[in-house]
């Protein structure tokens, strides 16, 4: 769960551009149950909240969390107002779909306001019943607006691949190398990352696609070179912060469709949305992409325009204070 300590102190965290006031406290989770029915209770709210008694409180907005509305409760006790923030509500099938519902309504309805991740997820919120003028979208960002492009270097000969992230299965890199073999130019293949599915992806690239370079985990300014070769970003899986930073990079880019967030920040200008786990499309996108550089040279320059101006860490927390000044 996420807090904010109040108006005023976000005013002022904002005007300074840092934050003046902060107070990290460890969750002690419960985990019960998996998959579909997993649920989660995070002891000691009361006594914290009573702690450190928060102006205004910013909760993720999952009914999985059974110990929001004991937060809830708590804040509506000192008359205190509770934001929900989250990536929306997913659509329900099945023959307690109706019942599901309900709960999501009747959950929804304790917050003052909501913000989602994702226009698709406020939809998704409105859809519910919530009020449309009570919902705000902060598209989830990491990364300020870049202040400028870097330059690229020309490409000659075999075109630049880029995938950054942790090595993990849902990332789906194997099928990258898989893909990056039936190119009928053979790309360069840079895998940015470390995680427990690195061996078996070597072991594997050795077998498909041999030239794939891994560099393992890199940070900060030790990232920059890589994302500067780059011709095309690749996130074959799911998640994906890096998207955002490869896109500060004028990057074109090609990613799985997801929670809703991509949907904002690749669109047809600047990349590729493909179905999750549809090695087919993957292919076939990649070879689009790749078979006219200058294109993608164009379609980065996109890439690099909507972080700059529409989705950065300050349009979000534009947002984050707009929906707190909305609830004061």
């Amino acid at each position: 769960m996420s807090l904010f300590a109040g108006q005023a102190r976000a005013e002022e965290s904002i005007a300074s551009g840092e934050l003046q006031v902060a107070n990290h406290a460890p969750a002690q989770n419960i985990h019960l149950l998996n998959g579909p029915f997993y649920l989660c209770y995070q002891r000691g709210w009361p006594d914290w909240l009573s702690g450190w008694k928060p102006d205004a409180l910013i909760a993720e907005a999952n009914p999985r969390y059974l110990s929001t509305p004991v937060a809830i409760k708590w804040m509506r006790s000192n008359k205190r107002p509770v934001i929900g923030w989250g990536l929306g509500a997913p659509s329900l099938s099945g023959s307690i779909a109706g019942l599901r519902q309900k709960g999501w309504i009747r959950f929804l309805s304790r917050f003052d306001t909501l913000i989602a991740y994702s226009q698709r997820g406020a939809d998704e919120y409105a859809a519910l019943g919530f009020p449309e003028n009570k919902i705000f979208v902060a598209h989830n960002a990491v990364s300020p607006a870049p202040s400028e492009k870097p330059r690229k270097p020309k490409t000659v000969g075999h075109p630049n691949i880029l995938f950054v992230g942790r090595l993990q299965a849902r990332k789906r890199v194997d099928s990258l190398l898989h893909a990056c073999a039936q190119m009928p130019v053979p790309p360069r293949l840079v895998i940015v990352g470390d995680g427990p599915e690195r061996e078996g992806l070597e072991k594997l690239a050795k077998q498909v696609f041999p030239t794939a370079e891994f560099v393992g985990a890199r940070h900060g300014d030790e990232l920059n070179p890589y994302f500067v070769e780059a011709d095309l970003f690749v996130l074959p899986g799911t998640g994906g912060l890096a998207v955002q930073q490869a896109m500060s990079y004028g990057l074109p880019v090609v990613v799985a469709k997801g929670d809703g967030t991509q949907d904002d920040l690749v669109r047809a200008e600047n990349g590729w949305q493909i179905p999750p786990g549809d090695f087919s499309a993957l292919v076939s996108t990649m070879r689009a992409a790749l078979s006219d550089i200058n294109r993608l040279r164009k379609m980065g320059d996109e890439s690099y325009r909507i972080v700059s101006r529409e989705i950065n860490l300050e349009k979000m927390v534009e947002v984050f204070v707009g929906a707190l000044n909305s609830v004061f």
